[in-house]
């Protein structure tokens, strides 16, 4: 009778089948990344097509640690692997060991992506450059101990300005973990503020020889330098994303020592020039300035001086006068103006009235008297002259007739 197997047997069996394969085991794999997934575990899943097929595959971390570049949809890439059986799906996969795009470098590929991100971030505005000091008090150069490159840097700056303070900082720059030293040492120089400039330097060499110069690490720290950062990196040719970062780019590591610190014997050829540029204006000035006083002692104003006071007395003199005048024909003008006003008050007065005859009745209320029918025979009376006052009764009343 035939053997009787489980789903999990038969998967299991199938799945030893594939790890004895020499083919299986080991395959080369060319096709286009799509449904890529990174996850938080580190593991990247996603299919692997072309025309005709599809194949799911698992990269996990320990592997996908060493890429230089981001895999993305889209993508077609070598992958070189192992296929086997996933027993809780039962289906096989790919696992892929090592990856690299197809036609392009596989540096070049993570030099772009990288540039690309961190264009977008802002990390190559220039806006964002600082300027180099004129004449920086210490200079500090992160590069590796041994080479020409130190040596060349020392000569040209040496040379240019004998009294620099020049600060060597020894890292490596090629190789696994160059780029993590090159970013600590510029955190470094930074934290205890040990240079005004920082040059970070290198000789030439392959792209991968210069590849940490083009690691986000070291990309950042540069960014994040409050103390400028000259890149002299490679040759002339060569350009590194730490290159689009920096500050300044030097095209050699002799470059950049010229564009740090200006050369002495300029300086004081310079320095000469202005101090006789200087006096010559200093003499032109004084002889302007002794000419403008010779010109103002010839002045009537500083030769006789008390004239213009004497002047000024003069005419305070007319001006007390023409005050003195008009104030009094002022007087004059208001003294005949009231007299007049007098004269017309006298005429209105009831004085002037009585002396001319005529007398004011009143009733002993002292009310005036307008009408005879306001009054009754035996009433008292008081007449005002216009000297004196008669008092009287009436003894008889007889009105006018109208």
């Amino acid at each position: 009778m035939q053997e009787r197997l489980s789903v999990s047997q038969l998967t299991r069996y199938i799945k030893r089948l594939f790890s004895f394969d020499n083919v299986l085991s080991n395959v080369c794999v060319i096709g286009e990344i799509s449904n890529f997934k990174l996850h938080s575990s580190g593991h990247m899943y996603f299919t692997l097509k072309d025309e005709q097929s599809v194949i799911k595959c698992v990269m996990f971390k320990t592997q996908n640690q060493r890429l230089r570049f981001k895999p993305e949809d889209g993508l077609k890439v070598i992958i070189r692997g192992y296929v086997s059986i996933y027993e809780v799906g039962g289906s096989y996969q790919l696992y892929p060991e090592t990856m690299e795009p197809e036609g392009l470098g596989n540096l070049y590929l993570a030099y772009e992506q990288l540039k690309q991100k961190l264009e977008r971030e802002g990390l190559f505005n220039p806006e964002r450059k600082k300027k180099l000091p004129f004449l920086p008090k210490s200079i500090a150069v992160i590069t590796s101990p041994t080479g020409a490159v130190i040596q060349d840097i020392m000569n040209v700056l040496f040379r240019r300005y004998p009294n620099t303070v020049l600060k060597i900082f020894p890292v490596m720059v090629q190789g696994e973990g160059a780029s993590r030293q090159i970013a600590s040492a510029l955190e470094f120089i930074n934290r205890f503020r040990a240079a005004q400039v920082i040059i970070i330097a290198r000789g030439g060499g392959s792209l991968e020889e210069l590849w940490p110069f083009n690691e986000e690490i070291l990309a950042r720290s540069i960014f994040h330098s409050d103390i400028p950062v000259i890149s002299a990196i490679g040759h002339e040719t060569d350009y590194s994303i730490a290159d689009f970062v920096a500050d300044l780019r030097a095209p050699t590591p002799s470059a950049a020592a010229e564009l740090v610190v200006p050369e002495k014997e300029v300086l004081i050829k310079r320095l000469a020039e202005l101090k006789l540029q200087l006096k010559r204006v200093l003499v032109g000035r004084i002889q302007q300035e002794r000419q403008r006083l010779e010109q103002l002692m010839k002045s009537p104003s500083l030769r006789h001086p008390m004239d213009k006071v004497n002047q000024k007395k003069m005419d305070l003199e007319v001006l007390k006068k023409n005050l003195e005048h008009g104030i009094k024909r002022k007087i004059e003008s208001s003294n005949a103006a009231l007299s007049l006003l007098c004269g017309k008050l006298d005429m209105l007065s009831p004085l002037m009235v009585l002396s001319r005859g005529y007398s004011i009745t009143r009733d002993m209320k002292e009310q005036i008297i307008k009408s005879v029918r306001e009054l009754h025979e035996g009433d008292e009376l008081e007449i005002i002259l216009s000297d004196g006052t008669v008092r009287c009764a009436t003894n008889k009343i007889a009105a006018a007739e109208t």
